[in-house]
C-alpha cells in the first residue's frame, strides 16, 4: 500500500512517498499489537490533528531523562523518520539517515499513540517502549511489539488435552460424520457397508448393506432420520436409520460420487462425482434432480455449504481450483486457482469475524483463503503426502488436515502455528467429521475409525459477588447481570434464566480460562501461553505476560507459571514481586489464602509474602478451593475431596520464631476434618460449607463431613458462585445457558454453628430457617447424633414418626400415628409397643392396623377367649381364614372349624380334621369331598372310602368315637394361660390308644363277685359320682400347639403314660 500525505514541518509541507511495511495478515488483525485499521480510516484527519497537540505538549515536557526535545518541529520530524540501524534487533536500537523507502505513516501515528498511551497508562509495556522509540528509531516500536508477541506465541502451545474416546477397526473408512443428539459415528466403507457406532458403548449399532462397490460419502439427515449414501456404483441411497427401511434408490452420475452435502434447513442435497458435475436434490419434490452445476474440468472431490450464507458453497476439484457457486445460478460466482496440484477437500471458517475457507491438495499443503479478497492469506506446509481432509474447529481455534502421509495435524487457526500431531498407526487418513457444539473430532482411517475429544469442554466464565457474570464465546466477551432478571419473574430451581447478553468486547488470544479477582475490579484471561489482565466493567487491559497457568491471591497478588520451573509472583499494582525456581517440577499452581505449587505426585504450600514453605502434602490435586475466611481449604483427587483446617496462628508463631522448616513445612499447619469419597468437578465455599457438584451430576453441599444432596442435575453444568442476598448458588452449562438453585444462608450458618458446638447461637438461627426446611435440619441433627432436637425440628410425620420409635417415645409416635394413620406405622408401633410389654397399646395398634396375626399371638399368650373369639369374627370378615381357622380351633370350635374348610373349599383337609377330631362328622365329610372330586375324577371319587360303610378299614373307629363323645363337653372349659406349664407334658398324649389301655385295664379289674368298677359303682350308688368325676376333669387347648392336641386333665399313669412319655405297658 503506497500513499502521498503531508507532514507538518517547520516552513513547508514536506512530501513523501510511504510504504507501509509487510507485516503477516494475522499480525495486522490484531487491534492491540497494530493501529492498521485506524491508520486507512483516520489517517489524515487524525494524525494531523494529533500530531500538533502532541508537539506542543512535549516541547514543554521531559518525558525520559536521557531525551533532549528538540528545539523545533522540524527536528522532531528529522528524528522521527530516522531508519534503525538493525531493522530486525530485538528490541531495536540505533541510528540512521532517513527513512525513505520504509518509512510509513504508520510510525508516525505508533508514535502518538505511543505518547499518548503513556500519558493514560493504558498501553502494555509503554513505559520500556517509549524511550526506544524517542531514541531515533520509532518504526521499529512495532518490530518490537509484534516480535515480541511472535515470539512468546511460537513458544507457548494451545495446551488442547487430547482423549481418544473411541478406536474400531474396520475395512477403509472413506466418511465419517457425527449425529447432533445420539452418541453416534457414521462411517461409510471402501467395501460398501455403511456403519453406525455408538462412542459411548464402543459397539456398532446398525449396519447397512449399500452396495458391493465403495461407498465414497454418506451423511446424516437428522431432521428426517435419514442416511443419505452415494457409492461408486453412481446411485445414491435414502435410508431410515430407525427402522432401516430403504427409503429412496436413484442413479444420481455417470460416474463415481464423491461426496454428498445436507443443506441445513432447506429439502436440498448436493452431489458431486467423477462426472466432473454438482447436482442439486430436492426430496420434497421425489428427489428430483432441480438444478445442475457445470465448470470444472476434472473429478469434483468435494463440495460443502457455506454456514454463514447457506445459499451459497464451495466446491474442490482435481482441476486445481476452488469453485463458490450460488444455488440461484448454474455458474460459479467466483474461481480460485487453489494449487499446483488436484484440490481433495475445502470447509468454511464457521465464526462471525473471518471470511475463509481452507482447502487440501496433493500437493501436500493446505492453505487458508479470504473469499471476498480472493487472497490466500496462510498456507501450511508439513504434510509429506496428499492431503485428504480439513476442517475449521467450530469451537477452538484450530485447523485440522488429515494426510494420506497417516498423521492429522492441528494449527493454531489465528498463528497457524503447528500444535499437535496424530498418528494412530491406521495407516492412511481419508476423512474427518466434527460438529457445531461439541469437541469430539471422528477421523477415518485406512484401518479404522478414531474419535477424539479436544480440551475439557468447560465452559470459559466467572462471576463476582455481585452477580455479574463474564464470560468468551471464542475470542468474543460477553457480559450478562442475574440482578437484571424482571421482579415479576418467578425463578424456579433448575430454569434457565431469561438473561440479556451483552457484547464486552474481544480478546487477542483464545481464553482458556477467565476468572475474577477477589473484589471483581479485574478479569484475568488466560490462554496461548500468555495471560491478560482487564478491568471488569470497561474491559480494558491493565496487564499482560507469559503464563502457563495464572492464579489469585486472597488480597489480590498474582502469581503466574511460565513454566514447571519458573513461578513469577506480582504485586497489586502489577509489579513482579518475586520469582521462585521450585525444587521440584510444578505442573499446576492455584491461588488462595496460600499459593500451592503441585507436582503429579504432591502439592506445596507457600505464602505469598516471602514464598517460604508452609506444608508439604502428598497427595495428586486436581483441583482447590479456599474459603473466604482463609482457615478452610478443599483439595480435590481423582477419587475424592479432602476438607483441611489451616492453622494460621501455628504457622505464624512458627515462622516469627525463626524456628527452621524442613522440606515438608511447618507440622501442624493442616488438620484433616473430612474426607469425602466423590469426585468434585467444581466447587465453592460458601462459609464453613463445600458446594460442589460431583462426577454423577449431582449438587451437593458438606457441612462438617455431612454430604447433602440439593438437586440431581439433568445435564453437566458449573458452579457459577452463591449471592447470599438471593440465598441461590447459580450454574453455567456448556451452552451459556446459567440456572439458579435455592440454598438458604441461614440453614448453612445453623449447620456450622452446630458443627462447632455453639448450640446456643444455633437456637437463636433457627427461627429465620423457613419451615420447609427444617426436615433438612433434621436430618443434619440426626446424623450429629442429636434425635431429640432432630425430633423438635423436623415437621414431616414420616420422620417424625421414625424419630419417635428411635427413642422410644411410643405416646408421642402414637399421636402421629392417629394424625398420618398409615398401617405400616400402627404395625410398627404394635411390634414395638409389644417387644417393651405395653399390650393395651399393642393391641391397640394391631387393632388400627388389622394385624390380625399379631392380636392372634397377643390373645392367645393372655389367654384372651373372648378376645380370640372376636378375632375369629373380624378374620372371616377380612377373608384371612387361616387366622379364622385357628381362633376357632383354639377355642375347641370343631364343627365350625369344618364348616370353615368346607366353605373355603379344602374339603380333603375337612374330611382329614374330621377323622382325627371328630369322627362322627367323618361320614358327612367324605360324602362332600365325593361329590366335589366326581367334578373332576370320578374314579377317584368312587374310591373314597366311607368309615361308616367300611368300618374294617380304620383301626380304632370305635374307640375313636368314643374317645370323642368322653371330651367333647370338655372343649369349652379354658385354663387360664398362667397354668400352661402344668399341661404342657401332655400336648403329645395319643389320645385314643390312652383310651384304649383304660378300656382294657377297666376290664381286667372284675370285683369280688365279677363285677367291673362300673358295675359296682352303679350297685353302691356310686356310679353318678364317677360320672361327675369324669366331668371334671377338663380338655383344654394348646393354644401354642402348632397341631392343636387336645389335653385331657390327669396324670400320665392314669392316661397310660409313664414319665418318658411312651404308652404304659
Amino acid at each position: 500500500m503506497s500513499q502521498c500525505v503531508s507532514v507538518i514541518g517547520s516552513s513547508s509541507p514536506l512530501r513523501m512517498s510511504l510504504t507501509t511495511p509487510n507485516y503477516p495478515s494475522s499480525f495486522l488483525m490484531r487491534r492491540r499489537l497494530s493501529p492498521i485499521y485506524l491508520v486507512e480510516q483516520q489517517l489524515m484527519g487524525l494524525v494531523k490533528e494529533r500530531w500538533i497537540e502532541m508537539w506542543e505538549t512535549l516541547k514543554n515536557v521531559s518525558l525520559h531523562s536521557e531525551f533532549q526535545f528538540p528545539s523545533n518541529k522540524e527536528d522532531v520530524v528529522n528524528m522521527l523518520w530516522r531508519q534503525p540501524a538493525a531493522p530486525n534487533s530485538f528490541p531495536p536500537s540505533g541510528n540512521s539517515g532517513p527513512l525513505t523507502s520504509k518509512a510509513s505513516i504508520l510510525a508516525l501515528f505508533c508514535f502518538v499513540l505511543t505518547v499518548s498511551a503513556l500519558f493514560h497508562r493504558s498501553a502494555h509495556r509503554s513505559d520500556i517502549l517509549l524511550p526506544h522509540c524517542l531514541s531515533g528509531s520509532l518504526l521499529p516500536w512495532l518490530d518490537l511489539n509484534y516480535q515480541y508477541r511472535q515470539r512468546s506465541r511460537s513458544e507457548m502451545p494451545l495446551r488442547l488435552e487430547i482423549k481418544r474416546k473411541l478406536a474400531q477397526r474396520s475395512e477403509r473408512v472413506k466418511s465419517v460424520d457425527l449425529h447432533p443428539t445420539e452418541p453416534w459415528i457414521l462411517a461409510s466403507l471402501y467395501s460398501g457397508t455403511v456403519c453406525i457406532w455408538n462412542y459411548q458403548t464402543q459397539t456398532m449399532v446398525k449396519s447397512f448393506e449399500v452396495t458391493e462397490l465403495p461407498v465414497r460419502s454418506a451423511k446424516f439427515i437428522p431432521r428426517k432420520q435419514w442416511v443419505v449414501a452415494g457409492a461408486d456404483d453412481m446411485f445414491i441411497r435414502v435410508y431410515n436409520y430407525n427402522t432401516m427401511d430403504k427409503i429412496k434408490v436413484f442413479e444420481a452420475h455417470n460416474d463415481y460420487i464423491r461426496c454428498v452435502a445436507a443443506h441445513p434447513t432447506l429439502p436440498y442435497v448436493l452431489s458431486s462425482s467423477d462426472d466432473m458435475l454438482i447436482k442439486l436434490w430436492d426430496w420434497e419434490k421425489g428427489w428430483v434432480c432441480t438444478q445442475v452445476f457445470e465448470g470444472h474440468s476434472h473429478y469434483v472431490m468435494q463440495v460443502t455449504f457455506n454456514p454463514k450464507d447457506t445459499n451459497t458453497f464451495a466446491s474442490a476439484s482435481l482441476d486445481h481450483t476452488i469453485k463458490i457457486w450460488n444455488l440461484g445460478s448454474p455458474d460459479p460466482n467466483f474461481t480460485l486457482e487453489a494449487h499446483q496440484k488436484g484440490v481433495n477437500c475445502v470447509d468454511y471458517f464457521t465464526g462471525g469475524d473471518k471470511p475463509y475457507l481452507i482447502t487440501g491438495s496433493d500437493d501436500s499443503t493446505a492453505k487458508v483463503w479470504d473469499y471476498q479478497t480472493k487472497s490466500c492469506i496462510q498456507t501450511l506446509e508439513g504434510h509429506t503426502n496428499n492431503v485428504s481432509a480439513v476442517c475449521f474447529h467450530p469451537d477452538l481455534p484450530i485447523i485440522i488436515t488429515c494426510s494420506e502421509d497417516c498423521t492429522v495435524r492441528i494449527w493454531h487457526s489465528t498463528t497457524y502455528r503447528l500444535e499437535n500431531t496424530l498418528n494412530y498407526g491406521l495407516e492412511r487418513v481419508w476423512a474427518i467429521g466434527y460438529m457445531n457444539g461439541s469437541r469430539r473430532v471422528v477421523i477415518g482411517y485406512d484401518e479404522g475409525t478414531i474419535m477424539v475429544k479436544l480440551g475439557r469442554g468447560v465452559p470459559v466464565a466467572s462471576m463476582d459477588n455481585s452477580g455479574k457474570i463474564i464470560w468468551a464465546k471464542h475470542n468474543e466477551i460477553q457480559t450478562v447481570n442475574i440482578k437484571s432478571v424482571g421482579a415479576d419473574f418467578e425463578v424456579t430451581d433448575g430454569e434457565r434464566l431469561p438473561l440479556a447478553v451483552k457484547e464486552l468486547g474481544t480478546c487477542d488470544l483464545y481464553p482458556q480460562t477467565l476468572k475474577h479477582n477477589p473484589n471483581g475490579r479485574f478479569v484475568v484471561v488466560c490462554g496461548d501461553g500468555e495471560y491478560i489482565i482487564y478491568t471488569a466493567l470497561a474491559w480494558r487491559n491493565r496487564s499482560y505476560g507469559s503464563a502457563l497457568e495464572f492464579a489469585w491471591s486472597s488480597d489480590g497478588e498474582y502469581a503466574v507459571r511460565e513454566s514447571t520451573s519458573m513461578i513469577k509472583i506480582f504485586t497489586k499494582n502489577f509489579q513482579e514481586k518475586r520469582s521462585v525456581r521450585p525444587s521440584f517440577s510444578a505442573e499446576r499452581i492455584y491461588g488462595g489464602t496460600l499459593l500451592a505449587m503441585c507436582s503429579n505426585d504432591f502439592t506445596c504450600f507457600y505464602d505469598w509474602s516471602e514464598c517460604r514453605l508452609i506444608r508439604r502434602i502428598d497427595v495428586t490435586v486436581k483441583n482447590l478451593y479456599w474459603a473466604d475466611s482463609g482457615d478452610l481449604v478443599a483439595i480435590a483427587s481423582d477419587t475424592s475431596v479432602y476438607i483441611l483446617k489451616y492453622n494460621r496462628d501455628i504457622v505464624s508463631s512458627h515462622l516469627d520464631s525463626g524456628r527452621s522448616v524442613d522440606e515438608q513445612g511447618v507440622e501442624d499447619a493442616f488438620e484433616l476434618l473430612h474426607e469425602v469419597n466423590e469426585r468434585v468437578r467444581t466447587g465453592i465455599w460458601v462459609g464453613d460449607c463445600f458446594i460442589y457438584n460431583n462426577s454423577a451430576w449431582r449438587l451437593n453441599y458438606c457441612v462438617g463431613g455431612e454430604v447433602t444432596t440439593m438437586f440431581h442435575l439433568d445435564r453437566p453444568m458449573y458452579l457459577l458462585g452463591y449471592l447470599a442476598n438471593q440465598s441461590r448458588v447459580y450454574l453455567i452449562d456448556k451452552e451459556f445457558n446459567v440456572v439458579g438453585y435455592t440454598l438458604l444462608l441461614s440453614l448453612i450458618e445453623y449447620k456450622t454453628l452446630v458443627m462447632r458446638g455453639d448450640l446456643e447461637r444455633a437456637n437463636a438461627v433457627l427461627p429465620s430457617i423457613p419451615k420447609e426446611h427444617h426436615n433438612s435440619v433434621a436430618r443434619f441433627l440426626e446424623s450429629r447424633g442429636m434425635i431429640e432436637d432432630a425430633l423438635e425440628v423436623a415437621t414431616d410425620p414420616d420422620y417424625r414418626f421414625d424419630l419417635a420409635v428411635q427413642l422410644g417415645k411410643l405416646e408421642i409416635a402414637k399421636e402421629i400415628a392417629i394424625e398420618v394413620q398409615g398401617e405400616s406405622k400402627w404395625k410398627q408401633l404394635g411390634e414395638l409397643a409389644m417387644s417393651t410389654g405395653k399390650l393395651g397399646m399393642a393391641e391397640e395398634c394391631m387393632m388400627h392396623a388389622m394385624d390380625l396375626s399379631g392380636l392372634l399371638l397377643l390373645y392367645s399368650s393372655l389367654g384372651d377367649a373372648e378376645g380370640i373369639s372376636e378375632l375369629a369374627s373380624l378374620a372371616k370378615e377380612q377373608g384371612k381364614n387361616n387366622v379364622a381357622f385357628l381362633c376357632l380351633f383354639m377355642l375347641g370350635k370343631l364343627e365350625e372349624c369344618l364348616q370353615l374348610l368346607v366353605e373355603s373349599n379344602r374339603i380333603p383337609e375337612a374330611a382329614l380334621m374330621a377323622r382325627s377330631y371328630l369322627p362322627s362328622k367323618v361320614s358327612e365329610m367324605v360324602a362332600i369331598w365325593r361329590n366335589d372330586l366326581k367334578k373332576v375324577n370320578p374314579k377317584a371319587a368312587e374310591s373314597l372310602a366311607d368309615p361308616e360303610e367300611y368300618p374294617n378299614l380304620f383301626d380304632d373307629w370305635q374307640v375313636a368315637l368314643s374317645v370323642e363323645s368322653r371330651v367333647a363337653e370338655t372343649r369349652v372349659v379354658y385354663p387360664p394361660a398362667k397354668d400352661y406349664v402344668n399341661y404342657s407334658d401332655r400336648s403329645n398324649v395319643p389320645l385314643v390308644e390312652a383310651f384304649r389301655n383304660m378300656q382294657i385295664e377297666d376290664e381286667q379289674e372284675p370285683m369280688e363277685n365279677g363285677d367291673t368298677i362300673y358295675e359296682a359303682a352303679e350297685e353302691n350308688g356310686e356310679e353318678k359320682s364317677l360320672e361327675e368325676g369324669s366331668q371334671e376333669e377338663a380338655v383344654v387347648v394348646d393354644v401354642d400347639s402348632i397341631d392343636g392336641a387336645i389335653l385331657v386333665n390327669g396324670s400320665e399313669e392314669e392316661w397310660g403314660m409313664n414319665k418318658e412319655g411312651t404308652p404304659s405297658a
